[in-house]
């Protein structure tokens, strides 16, 4: 899963309004960060293969580390903690906010993967498999993206006159960039995957970054 991760980042906005929605972003794809540096340093591994289901053509055969269930709980929780730096208040509350974003990507992934996430080590794979069928994934991507949205746009108010305009067409933009993904050509190599995801999940941070603070509801 790609875009639709970051729905529950939208979506966790109200329940953590002082968390800033970047962080929020960050969160979601924080095991695709990790992920995507541990490809590049050759300790996790995938394959390149078109076709190998609808939705990706990834064969991510060795991920135990930022996709195994106990990695990914681990990772969700020292995220929560240094991602306090930037909270001053309700602290406790932003932590579980935090580790719940980064453990819902594990969730998601959940629904749309072959059976490769570990529940131990590099055992007990497990995973729904929704990529086989792009007609189904791709909608299901979009809704999360979409809802979260919603939810982020009805309890979050703009407080200045462009924010939603801002907030929509961002969303649009993540939405294309999404179909484009699911129908443009397969990635060349593992590393340029790697790269891509790295700088793509950067950009989409700042730019919620940018739309949060252009909405006027970044609060300290």
């Amino acid at each position: 899963m790609f875009i639709g991760h970051y729905g529950p980042a939208f979506a966790a906005k109200p329940a953590a309004p002082r968390v800033p929605l970047w962080i929020l972003f960050v969160a979601v794809q924080w095991l695709d960060f990790c992920w995507a540096a541990l490809v590049l340093m050759g300790v996790e591994k995938v394959r390149i293969v078109p076709g190998f289901t609808q939705g990706s053509a990834l064969e991510l055969y060795y991920m135990p580390y930022t996709h195994g269930l106990i990695g990914a709980l681990v990772l969700s929780l020292l995220f929560g903690l240094v991602a306090l730096a930037f909270v001053r208040e309700k602290r406790a509350a932003a932590l579980a906010v935090i580790a719940a974003a980064v453990f819902s990507h594990w969730l998601l992934d959940l629904l749309v993967h072959v059976p490769d996430l570990p529940m131990f080590g590099d055992a007990d794979k497990v995973g729904f498999g929704l990529w086989r069928w792009l007609w189904i994934s791709l909608p299901l991507e979009l809704a999360f993206l979409l809802g979260g949205a919603v939810v982020y746009a009805r309890a979050v108010p703009s407080r200045r006159r462009f924010g939603d305009l801002a907030l929509w067409l961002f969303v649009a933009a993540m939405a294309a960039v999404e179909v484009y993904a699911a129908f443009g050509p397969a990635p060349t190599s593992a590393a340029d995957e790697a790269k891509t995801a790295l700088m793509a999940y950067a950009l989409l941070a700042l730019l919620a970054g940018l739309v949060d603070w252009g909405r006027g509801t970044v609060r300290a």
